[in-house]
């Protein structure tokens, strides 16, 4: 897997997706869309570097359910809400979640274009700061499987989907994640993640 950072766009609306990829890779953009949260976020693209381009009103689960799913998973992707007429007030609540920007339908090109570039610029900086040597250390005492593990984590996966990945038992990943969770000191998953991404980890392909 490439890390190279990739700007994510999730929409129900096909037309959309496209409309936005076009623009995106012929601006020079790495891009990959997904017709559904569900399909996103069950996907390793949460713990990839890059930037997340998501509609705010879809079935099932909204922009803003997915953003702070990615702020409690302890993902560090960037997030930018696409919204329609009068969602302005959804987009305001994302803003102050934490949200870079959002971009209104029908869109201005050179908007969406300075709001994907700010994305990663943060995303770049994020992961450019300093990481305390105290945690490369802890990093570096955990086995390969441990490791493995981790990698799983920071993709989003649940421990049966990591499981199935690494061929092991959801039983054997839970006692790995345990031992992680201790070797690095983190009191949370979320904490985990984050520390994981300031030391670099980025999951592998499948």
């Amino acid at each position: 897997m490439s890390a190279d950072p990739t700007v994510f766009v999730v929409d129900d609306d096909e037309a959309v997706r496209d409309s936005i990829r076009v623009l995106l890779e012929t601006s020079g953009f790495r891009v990959e869309d997904f017709g559904s949260p569900a399909d996103f976020l069950s996907s390793d693209a949460p713990g990839r570097p890059g930037c997340l381009l998501v509609d705010v009103r879809m079935p099932g689960m909204s922009g803003l359910e997915v953003q702070l799913h990615l702020a409690e998973t302890g993902s560090a992707l960037p997030v930018i809400v696409i919204t329609g007429h009068g969602d302005v007030p959804l987009a305001v609540q994302a803003m102050k979640a934490g949200a870079v920007d959002f971009v209104q339908k029908p869109f201005d090109e050179e908007i969406i274009l300075t709001a994907v570039r700010t994305a990663l610029d943060r995303a770049e900086r994020q992961r450019g700061r300093s990481c305390p040597p105290e945690v490369l250390n802890r990093l570096a005492t955990l086995t390969p499987r441990e490791r493995d593990v981790l990698e799983g984590l920071v993709a989003g996966r649940p421990n049966k989907v990591i499981a199935h990945h690494l061929s092991i038992s959801p039983r054997t990943v839970e006692i790995h994640r345990a031992r992680v969770m201790d070797k690095m000191r983190a009191e949370s998953l979320p904490r985990l993640v984050r520390m994981a991404l300031e030391a670099g980890v980025v999951p592998k392909g499948d």
